[in-house]
């Protein structure tokens, strides 16, 4: 039987023969740009609080199977991590680990205005209440304790990139402030992904994370 050559129409990369996930930016095969493209539906709750101040519009999109590759929120679908059941919400807002182990460099320790410190890897979500959509599977569901209201319930996902954290807003109410210690604040188009180098601070409406 003649083999079919296929690309995955999310970002591009060559897929073998009856792949049902892309290697690269773990899309399923069937997925479209125009079938993922869902906001989060999620953010109707917060209080809206004034604007962040917009002090630089630089953009830094991540590279992903030589593409730039927006997150997964932008598409609607499952960029973050392999497809799957969405594995269930322990209590203090995460989900299990992953079963291996990852390097030092790809831990980041996250210390939120609220007092709470958090040691992640791989990929998740934050929020006062994140939940992943359909087909989304994450390491981390970071839970945020904001009786303001000023952060969304899933307000912004995270991963990992050559040992550099980054971030997407996920269409929060409030949106989202980087603040790099070399490179000033950059506010974050909702969809995009954004590099955050240890010892940067990340705006949340009225709360601020700091990434170790």
């Amino acid at each position: 039987m003649r083999s079919v050559h296929v690309n995955c129409r999310i970002c591009g990369a060559d897929l073998p023969d009856g792949a049902m996930f892309c290697g690269e930016c773990g899309s399923s095969t069937s997925a479209t740009p125009e079938s993922r493209r869902k906001p989060d539906p999620r953010p109707g709750d917060t209080t809206i609080v004034h604007p962040l101040p917009r002090r630089n519009s630089g953009v830094i999109s991540i590279p992903v199977g030589g593409f730039l590759a927006p997150s997964a929120d932008a598409q609607g679908g499952d960029l973050a991590g392999t497809a799957g059941q969405t594995p269930p919400e322990a209590a203090d807002g995460a989900a299990p680990a992953a079963t291996s182990a990852p390097g030092e460099s790809d831990r980041f320790r996250l210390r939120f205005s609220t007092g709470e410190t958090r040691i992640v890897f791989g990929t998740g979500l934050i929020g006062r209440k994140p939940l992943p959509q359909p087909g989304e599977r994450f390491d981390h569901l970071v839970q945020i304790a904001d009786r303001t209201l000023s952060v969304s319930k899933t307000h912004l996902e995270f991963g990992s990139h050559d040992g550099v954290l980054w971030i997407a807003d996920r269409f929060s109410g409030n949106g989202t402030l980087v603040r790099r210690p070399d490179d000033g604040a950059v506010r974050c188009e909702p969809g995009r992904r954004y590099q955050v180098p240890r010892g940067s601070t990340i705006e949340l409406a009225q709360q601020q994370i700091v990434v170790d």
